[in-house]
């Protein structure tokens, strides 16, 4: 028997329960690692957490606990181009509020126009990642994140070197605005303005943008419907035939979630099948995934599952960026990987011998692809691409 919307809608929070409450589950078949994390939220007590329904209490560093005024300083930071060496990019410029803060370029671009290898990944529910690029287990804080598009030149994003870096804060201390708000941020440092403190300002602000107000979420409330389409979709998604939940089943729609509660935690990559070069196995350099940092081949193209949390706002897909529309997403899942018949990265990823082992082929229809398509649009959270606290603090001075 087919099951009944209340009930799918019981499993749906059930599975949001199960995941969200006890940190993430172990996926067999996923390629894994695990980490050891404390459950101090290490928060202010001026700091109050507004969580959506079904979310946990975030973890938070005892090192950057959270406050107000340390948020609001990080959303300025996080928006003002004169961070970047050069003057002319800001974090925002890779990832934009309207689109759930990512770019909708294949690969960002940096501040002196250098293309990025991958795709910028949405910054929404980003608190409860434990690792935090597409394929670098050892970047588990946003703090220790931020420095690789502050400082990286490999490839250059915001530029910040040796060279510029006294330049770059001065501009910040030049500015009676940020003078105000370090030493809010920072009352007991007599020189607040410094790389840390901007590091752990972003940082802060960044742990604010929750994503748990979508149309499903709603639906999971009781407080809204889906349509017939919409609930087919949401029963293949969850269910066997289809298999996407094995990868997506957490509150957040991804299968590496960390919180205060968290103690042992999966950080868990997967070989899609996206790319088999020659047969070979192989990803192209320089997006080989987690192998570019171990040199094992079962690593070879394991790139973290995204947030599928508004998903519909963040075209185009995969690390790369190299799949246009959901509708190709789901066909290549469908067909178990993606056959690529020419040029360089000729290759029948179905084929690729280090593929996760819950992509294979499918047997889903137009019209059931079109069913999943349709409750991924529900995920979309349009109260985040709005919401003033995480907008831009300088759009009114830049109309004037």
């Amino acid at each position: 028997m087919k099951p009944q919307p209340h009930s799918l809608r019981r499993m749906a929070v059930a599975v949001a329960l199960t995941v969200g409450l006890a940190g993430a589950l172990p996926l067999s078949g996923c390629g894994a690692g695990s980490t050891t994390v404390s459950d101090d939220s290490g928060s202010s007590a001026d700091w109050i957490w507004a969580l959506p329904t079904f979310f946990p209490t975030p973890l938070v560093p005892a090192g950057n606990p959270m406050s107000a005024d340390k948020v609001e300083l990080g959303r300025h930071l996080f928006y003002d181009r004169r961070l970047s060496g050069n003057g002319t990019q800001a974090c925002a410029d890779c990832h934009r509020q309207s689109r759930a803060f990512t770019d909708g370029l294949a690969v960002s671009v940096g501040s002196t126009g250098i293309p990025h290898p991958r795709n910028a990944q949405s910054l929404a529910n980003v608190v409860y990642l434990p690792t935090l690029t597409w394929a670098n287990p050892s970047l588990v804080t946003l703090e220790k994140q931020m420095e690789v598009p502050l400082f990286g030149d490999d490839p250059v994003e915001m530029g910040v070197n040796d060279a510029n870096s006294a330049e770059v804060l001065a501009r910040l201390a030049a500015d009676p605005m940020y003078v105000e708000r370090f030493s809010k941020a920072y009352p007991d440092d007599p020189d607040p303005v410094g790389w840390g403190h901007v590091i752990r300002a972003i940082a802060a602000f960044q742990r604010t943008i929750l994503s748990g107000s979508s149309r499903y979420d709603q639906y999971l409330a009781g407080t809204a419907t889906l349509t017939a389409a919409e609930t087919r979709g949401m029963d293949l998604f969850f269910g066997e035939k289809a298999e996407c939940f094995h990868c997506h089943s957490s509150f957040n729609f991804n299968d590496q979630i960390v919180h205060a509660g968290s103690r042992l935690v999966d950080t868990l990559f997967h070989n899609t099948g996206l790319y088999n070069i020659g047969g070979t196995g192989a990803f192209p350099e320089p997006n080989r995934g987690v192998y570019e940092l171990t040199g094992n081949d079962r690593d070879m193209g394991a790139f973290r599952a995204p947030s599928l949390r508004n998903v519909a706002v963040t075209a185009p897909y995969m690390h790369d960026g190299s799949v246009a529309s959901l509708a190709e997403v789901l066909r290549i899942y469908a067909a178990g990987g993606r056959n690529i018949l020419s040029g360089p990265h000729a290759g029948d990823g179905r084929a690729n011998p280090y593929k996760n082992d819950f992509i294979n082929q499918i047997s889903l229809d137009a019209r059931e692809q079109a069913d999943i398509i349709a409750f991924l649009g529900t995920l979309t959270d349009h109260e985040l691409l709005t919401d003033p606290r995480f907008s831009d603090p300088f759009a009114d001075q830049e109309g004037e």
